[in-house]
This record gives structure tokens, C-alpha cells and sequence, in this order.
């Protein structure tokens, strides 16, 4: 049986058990701290040292404090909590940056989202403040509405938008980052009518006469308004989304970075940044299998670059009810049927084609399953691809699995299939899941770490990045607490001990990105990847897990973040005219409408728009 937590988990790695590597004068060693190694053999140490980016000493401070030279470096943590650095179980690094360039739509408490009227108002202020960016790119944008936050309870209109300007095309991205609005003249521009069919995998809503479009289009009808935005975008921005986006993602413990669904533009763009020595942590990317056909994945980093393998999605978002289910949506979206159960994004064959596809070139697949239907379809899938190429051992990744059902939880144990779950979902859209998309039931068993957990199966919690912030304690917290924005628990018995939970941003995406011998726990003869905590999230009650903050971030030793005292911004390098990306990102602040900030789930809506800004760039 695959996929287990290894009874002794700790025989993977170096040598753990023993106290030093050598006996050599260390670069740095961490003292007067909780260091929370998340190696089994030896759960908790006083000391760490480091030598040329690896971990020489784990230990008490006395026996650490043997690897200390004339030139070593000590810090001292002051009682703080020292961990390894996070490993990004999922998310989307390369696309942060893009989401510095727009208007911050979010509803409470991460944005002032929280009616029609305020998006209106939040676009235009973003406007007024940056002219030289409108003028450049000649649109509006705005990203993190949600229409299960305002008050109106439904999605803006094309006429909505045209208050904001009937001149400049405007488009406004949803939370979720599965569909969008346009005001007219972005219908126009895209050439968008009421003629304009539905293209596979997507919906134009229609205005009353059943043909107009309303300006909210669905998935790949999503892709089709925005190829028109992306041909504004330049390679010196493309470049500058990696920059920024791995800054950001460091600024919250993490040390591995993912780009989990890349187009070739992005991937050269990662490439490029990365031959330029401008990543400060690792960025493991994965293109889209049905868009990228030169693929050739490697296990080694390049300048902290590397892909690891391929993606493919399946279907969509549950909240954007795009998700593809076998049980209807409790309230199915205006216009569809009781019977709406959402829809493929692909086509079964495809699907079959491209998990075939990885397993004959040995590649390692993260699939985008949020319904149980398109789950049940990766099953069938992986299984058929196991039976013509047994000898493949790949780490196949569910991504999601909002609506994952108990039976399947079996399968993917025995075809070794590492769950990637998002239980974030619980603090942002728990709510709604429970009152609209799913019913009081099914909305308790979103994100099932629970059945996971019974069946001692490893799996990874993610953030989602750029449409969740890459928030380290915000998974941390919904993963262990599982409550809602309203204070609601969604599944008790989906709640995850601390230590288990820290496991699934640690050492078990370390093994699912088949790095466990170098990254993940504190273990001698590991890469001193390290994040230090303002607190242990092993001792402080669980309401206030959400309240730790990231001190700073260290990889191979060197430290990549550190959280500035006072409260003087950090800008970023000005994009269209911009400095947007707000300083006290590991800080739960909430910052104007120009910051950076983002929740939901990421999925295909994000990623189409990566194609829409890679079709419109030279690389």
C-alpha cells in the first residue's frame, strides 16, 4: 500500500539521531529557542548549526555549542520557536506579482469588498492613484470581489462596471479566480457579443433576453475576455511577477516555492529570473500538460529553479459553483436547474490522455480536482495508468479535493496518490458552502483531513497563492481549528493536532515533491532551510494560531526575510508606475486598496489568466 506515514519515518533521512555532521566551526547557530524539528527521532532541540548552507548540529545547546568557532554567527532566538522552512504544498508563485497590479477588491477582513457601491468607489480610487498604470496597459483591473460576501448576493454587470469608465476597459477578477466581470468596452475590445458562443469548459452569463452578454464569464469564457489584457503585458513585467511573488511567499516561512500551473511564457520568465540569480528561495514549477509540450521535469535546482513535472485540471471551484460534482449544488447558480451539478473543464479523454501521457515519460502529475466527480475521473485515470506502466512510481498529486468523498479516500491510498487539501476553504467560504453550495452536510466533510488521517495517510495543506495569501498560520490555523469566518466549526472531525498539521507544511510536501532527504525537518546533513515563529504553535491555544507571526525566513542559512520593527512600508519595484506589494505581509494587516492581498481558490479562472498575459508576450 502506498502513501502511508512510514512507521519509522525518520530512516529516510540523514543520520538523524546523531548530534553533529563533522567536527567543524559552524556559520551560524540559532540558541535561546523552542526549535521544533519535525524529526521523529528527535522531536524537540535547544540548538541548531550551520555550516555552508546544511545543518551540522541538532541538539542541546551544550553539545552545539562545540561547533562554534572564532567567526561563527549567534543568534539568539530569544524564546522564540525555530522550525524548518515551509514547503509550499501548492500554489502559484509567479502570478503573485501579478496581483500587485491591481485593485484590491477583497471583502473583509483582508479588503473593504463588501458591496457593489465599495467595488465601484475601490476602482476608481485605484485609478486616480495610478494613471501612468492605466495609461500604460490602457485597463482597469481589480482583483478578490466575492459575491457570497456583498450585500447585493450577486456578481457586479457589465453595466455595474461601466460607472467606473465607458471609455477604458475594466475587468474585475473573482475571488476565487475561476470567472470575472467586464464592463462594455472589455466586451467590445474582446469581441464578445451577443452572437459569442459558450466555448468548451466555459459560460458567458446572459442578461434577460438570453443572449446579451451580462459581462460575468465562467472558466475558459474567463480566458477569451482576458487574451485582449494580456497583450499589454511586457517580458521585463512577466520577469518581475517571479521576482516578487517568491518575496512575498518567503516573507511567510516559506523556503520551496511552487508555480503550479505554468504556460511556456512563465516557465522562461522563471527561468530567466533564475539564470539572473533573483530568487531567494527554491521554485519547483509544473506546466500545464495540455499546454506546454516541452515538459523535461529534473530533480535538481538550477539558480533555486527546477520543474518538477506537469498539471492538469480537471474541472473548477465549488464557491464559483463551476466545480464538477455528482450530488447538485444545494442552491444551484441563476439560470441552471435543480439538477446543476457544474461541469468538466476537459474532456474524458483528455484527462485519460494526459495522466497516460506522465506516466509513459515518467513525469510526476499534480491534478485540479475540487469535485468529487472530476476526483472520481483522476481515479480512473491514475488507475488506467498504472496498469500500462507498473514499474512508474511518480507521486501523483490531488490538488484540492474540496468535495473529496469517503470512499474515494481508499483509491487514492492504494494507487499512492498524495492528497493536497485546502482547508483553508473552512475559514473563508465555510460559511457559504454551507448555506449555498453544498448543504449543511456535505459543506462539514470540505478539505476531509480526518478520513486521511484514519486511513495514516500523508497529505499536504496549501494556500493557493495569489488568490489566498501564501499565509503559513492561516493554513496552519484553519487546518487545526477548522472554523469559519462567522466562528462556525465546518467538520470536527476533520480538526488536525498541531504537530500533524505542521507535518503537512513541512516534511510530507517535502516527500510529495520528492526532496525529503534534503528539506523538511531539522536534521543533520539537511539544507538549513528555517523559519522562525513569534511564538510555539505547539503551546499557544488554538484560537490564537492565526496570531503568530513569521520573524524571519532563512534559507541554506541565509536569511531571505526578516520581519522589519517598525511600521515603515517596504515598496516593491514599481510595475506600470505601481509599488504595491504591502510590507507587513506576515502580518495580517489590512492595507489599502493598492496592497497585496488575496484568498479563495486559485485554480484554473488564475491560471487562465496565465495564458491570457503569456499570449500576449514575447519570450
Amino acid at each position: 500500500m502506498k502513501n502511508l506515514i512510514p512507521t519509522l519515518f525518520s530512516l529516510v533521512f540523514f543520520a538523524s539521531s546523531q548530534p553533529t555532521l563533522a567536527s567543524v566551526a559552524a556559520d551560524t547557530v540559532f540558541l535561546n529557542g523552542n526549535v521544533l524539528t519535525m524529526d521523529d527521532s528527535q522531536p524537540m532541540a535547544e540548538a541548531v548549526a550551520v555550516k555552508d548552507g546544511e545543518i551540522i548540529s541538532v541538539g542541546n545547546t551544550a553539545d552545539v555549542m562545540t561547533s562554534v568557532g572564532d567567526n561563527t554567527r549567534k543568534i539568539d532566538l530569544d524564546g522564540k520557536t525555530l522550525l524548518p522552512g515551509f514547503v509550499d504544498s501548492h500554489g502559484h508563485a509567479w502570478m503573485i506579482g501579478f496581483q500587485a497590479l491591481t485593485a484590491n477588491l477583497l471583502p473583509p477582513p483582508d479588503g473593504e469588498g463588501k458591496d457593489i457601491e465599495s467595488l465601484i468607489s475601490l476602482l476608481e480610487d485605484w485609478a486616480t492613484s495610478n494613471k501612468k498604470a492605466v495609461k500604460d496597459v490602457g485597463w482597469i483591473i481589480g482583483f478578490g470581489y466575492d459575491n457570497s460576501q456583498l450585500a447585493e448576493q450577486r456578481h457586479p454587470t457589465r453595466h455595474d462596471l461601466d460607472q467606473v469608465s465607458k471609455d477604458i476597459p475594466v475587468v474585475i477578477i473573482h475571488q476565487s479566480g475561476h470567472l470575472g466581470v467586464a464592463n462594455s468596452r472589455a466586451l467590445e475590445i474582446a469581441g464578445i457579443d451577443a452572437d459569442t458562443q459558450d466555448p468548451d469548459g466555459g459560460v458567458f452569463q446572459r442578461e434577460a433576453d438570453g443572449k446579451q452578454p451580462s459581462g460575468v464569464a465562467e472558466e475558459y469564457a474567463f480566458f477569451q475576455l482576458l487574451l485582449a489584457f494580456g497583450k499589454s503585458l511586457d517580458q521585463k513585467t512577466m520577469d518581475t511577477f517571479a521576482v516578487e511573488g517568491a518575496k512575498l511567499i518567503a516573507s511567510y516561512g516559506y523556503t520551496t516555492a511552487q508555480e503550479g500551473r505554468a504556460t511556456t511564457a512563465s516557465v522562461n520568465a522563471i527561468r530567466r529570473v533564475a539564470d539572473a540569480g533573483k530568487l531567494n528561495i527554491d521554485l519547483v514549477v509544473y506546466p500545464d500538460i495540455l499546454e506546454v509540450d516541452n515538459i523535461e521535469p529534473t530533480r535538481d535546482y538550477t539558480n533555486r529553479f527546477r520543474i518538477g513535472g506537469a498539471k492538469l485540471t480537471i474541472d473548477g471551484s465549488p464557491q464559483g459553483k463551476t466545480a464538477w460534482l455528482t450530488q447538485p449544488y444545494y442552491e444551484p447558480p441563476p439560470g441552471k436547474d435543480a439538477d446543476y451539478v457544474g461541469y468538466a473543464a476537459i474532456t474524458e479523454k483528455q484527462a485519460m490522455d494526459a495522466v497516460e501521457k506522465a506516466y509513459a515519460n515518467d513525469w510526476q502529475i499534480l491534478t485540479h480536482t475540487n469535485g468529487d466527480a472530476a476526483i472520481d475521473l483522476l481515479i480512473k485515470a491514475v488507475s488506467a495508468a498504472q496498469k500500462k506502466f507498473p514499474a512508474v512510481d511518480n507521486r501523483p498529486v490531488l490538488i484540492h479535493g474540496q468535495t473529496l468523498r469517503k470512499d474515494q479516500v481508499g483509491p487514492l491510498r492504494e494507487l499512492g496518490i498524495f492528497p493536497s487539501l485546502f482547508p483553508m476553504h473552512t475559514f473563508y467560504w465555510g460559511d457559504y458552502h454551507r448555506d449555498s453550495v453544498l448543504g449543511p452536510e456535505r459543506a462539514m466533510n470540505i478539505s476531509p483531513t480526518g478520513w486521511l488521517m484514519e486511513q495514516d495517510m500523508m497529505f499536504g495543506t496549501h494556500h493557493d497563492a495569489p488568490v489566498a495569501l501564501p499565509d503559513s498560520m492561516r493554513v496552519l490555523s484553519a487546518t487545526v481549528t477548522r472554523r469559519s469566518r462567522s466562528g462556525a466549526v465546518i467538520g470536527e472531525n476533520h480538526k488536525v493536532p498541531v504537530d500533524t498539521a505542521l507535518k503537512a507544511m513541512t516534511i510530507w510536501p517535502a516527500w510529495q515533491h520528492f526532496e525529503e532527504d534534503r528539506k523538511g525537518t531539522i536534521t543533520v546533513g539537511k539544507l538549513a532551510d528555517l523559519v522562525v515563529l513569534s511564538d510555539n504553535p505547539k503551546t499557544v491555544p488554538e484560537d490564537q494560531l492565526d496570531d503568530l507571526r513569521v520573524l524571519a525566513t532563512y534559507k541554506e542559512g541565509v536569511a531571505v526575510y526578516e520581519r522589519p520593527e517598525t511600521a515603515a512600508t517596504r515598496s516593491s519595484p514599481a510595475l506600470f508606475g505601481l509599488s504595491a506589494i504591502d510590507s507587513h505581509a506576515g502580518d495580517h494587516d489590512f492595507p489599502d486598496a493598492n496592497h497585496l492581498h488575496g484568498d479563495g481558490c486559485f485554480n484554473p479562472g488564475l491560471s487562465l489568466l496565465i495564458k491570457a498575459v503569456a499570449s500576449g508576450t514575447a519570450d
